[in-house]
């Protein structure tokens, strides 16, 4: 099963080597028809601690580092990020 990658803009930057992104999403509304905005934050790892608020990340499913934290930083600002990339591919492997 594929695993998902979602695009956000990182709200919190406070944590240790954690971000929190949030994700807008569009949805049609099932009855008027009318598209409106859904959003919800993630708690995603980053292992160089270089994502800051603002940032717009993409994340990817990973398996659990902790409690809240599913998701791993990928790219930041439209640039990959090194060192997630392999880490995400060791720990699913």
């Amino acid at each position: 099963m594929p695993r998902r990658v979602l695009t956000g803009r990182v709200t919190s930057d406070k944590m240790d080597k954690t971000v929190t992104v949030l994700v807008d999403r569009r949805v049609m509304h099932p009855l008027y028809k009318k598209f409106i905005r859904r959003s919800k934050k993630y708690a995603a790892h980053d292992e160089a601690n270089e994502c800051k608020i603002g940032d717009t990340v993409r994340i990817i499913e990973c398996p659990p580092i902790s409690k809240r934290k599913t998701w791993t930083v990928i790219a930041r600002n439209g640039t990959a990020m090194g060192d997630a990339v392999s880490a995400s591919a060791a720990a699913s492997a």
